[in-house]
């Protein structure tokens, strides 16, 4: 069997000292040796198969070097995988692991959660949601570094982030005004979350900046879901006074406007515009033509959650931060002039 290389073993192959090998491999304190020393004894150590014993480095610093995301259901879904990349991304950059629990809804089995990662001695949690809500921090973390991600919390102490809602909104209205739309209407969905109420404020801001309104007849709210985007737009698209274009509250409820839209003998974009949010590559890409779509910023966001949770665990005075990210337009082939 091999013998492990250690530390010792990797300081005499480069001619250096045990002490500067440990500061040239330590994220912390590899400023204190000179740079071309460092990259002199990282070739050295990747050459030997030098692998850092992070937990007695853990010891040493009371750190683990280990970060929990807590999520309810993201891992089991299409829409926000992407959060999880980002956050691993970040966590692997700077020298840390990435535990991640998924509780399915489940209160209890979130609390054994925490538990568990309580007993693995992680440094701090990402509490994270499948979609912008409001949320109650469970009681085990309150003592735990914890950020919350795609939700706001009861706690204001806590640094959070979701994505820009409001510009959302705002986006998709300068998008359809810009092509010419004047009678446009929205499909929102029914539930009474932050992303209904700010999209929806988002666009009526977007319309009036133009000296437009959105009138009553012209919002519909519906079941977030195909089937609700689907009755939502029939509704719309049957009226004498059809709009010329719709902002959908999703991708999903986008794919069910296209689908009244060619019942009613209507084709996307000459006959109406559709514009969704979420940038779900399935739908957005797969429908014909391209959905164009404001994107969900999951990698930014959940990128950002473990930048702000390492900042917090090295200066624990850091002022905590409420983020909005911004929702880029994927600009794809339903939107087009109106025919009138």
């Amino acid at each position: 069997m091999a013998t492990k290389v250690n530390i010792r073993d990797v300081a005499k192959a480069a001619g250096v000292s045990v002490t500067t090998v440990s500061h040239a491999l330590s994220d912390v304190h590899s400023s204190r040796v000179n740079a071309r020393t460092v990259e002199h004894i990282k070739a050295v150590a990747g050459n030997l198969g030098y692998a850092p014993n992070r937990l007695a480095s853990g010891l040493r610093n009371q750190r683990s070097r280990i970060l929990g995301l807590v999520s309810d259901e993201i891992t089991t879904t299409p829409f926000a995988g992407a959060m999880i990349q980002g956050a691993q991304d970040a966590a692997s950059e700077h020298g840390h692991l990435l535990m991640v629990v998924n509780s399915g809804l489940d209160n209890e089995l979130e609390r054994q959660e925490i538990s568990a990662l309580q007993q693995h001695q992680v440094d701090g949690v990402i509490y994270a949601r499948m979609y912008n809500q409001q949320v109650s921090i469970p009681a085990e973390l309150q003592s735990m570094p914890t950020i919350v991600l795609d939700a706001t919390s009861d706690k204001p102490e806590l640094s959070s982030v979701v994505p820009d809602e409001f510009g959302a909104g705002e986006s998709a209205a300068e998008l359809l005004v810009t092509a010419g739309h004047r009678r446009i209407a929205m499909i929102n969905n029914e539930d009474d979350i932050p992303a209904a109420h700010g999209r929806l404020e988002g666009f009526r801001t977007g319309l009036a900046r133009h000296g437009l309104q959105l009138p009553e007849d012209s919002l519909v709210t519906s079941r977030p879901s195909t089937a609700g985007g689907r009755e939502a737009a029939l509704k719309l698209l049957s009226a004498a006074e059809k709009p010329t274009a719709l902002f959908c509250f999703s991708d999903q409820m986008a794919m069910g406007a296209y689908q009244a839209a060619g019942h009613l003998g209507l084709k996307v974009p000459s006959d109406v515009s559709i514009v969704g949010v979420d940038n779900l590559e399935l739908i957005a890409d797969g429908l014909w033509p391209g959905l164009s779509t404001m994107a969900l910023p999951h990698y930014e966001m959940g990128r950002w959650a473990v930048l702000k949770l390492l900042d917090e665990l090295e200066n624990p005075d850091a002022p905590r931060v409420h983020r909005k990210v911004a929702c880029p337009l994927v600009q794809r082939d339903s939107v087009a002039p109106p025919k009138h």
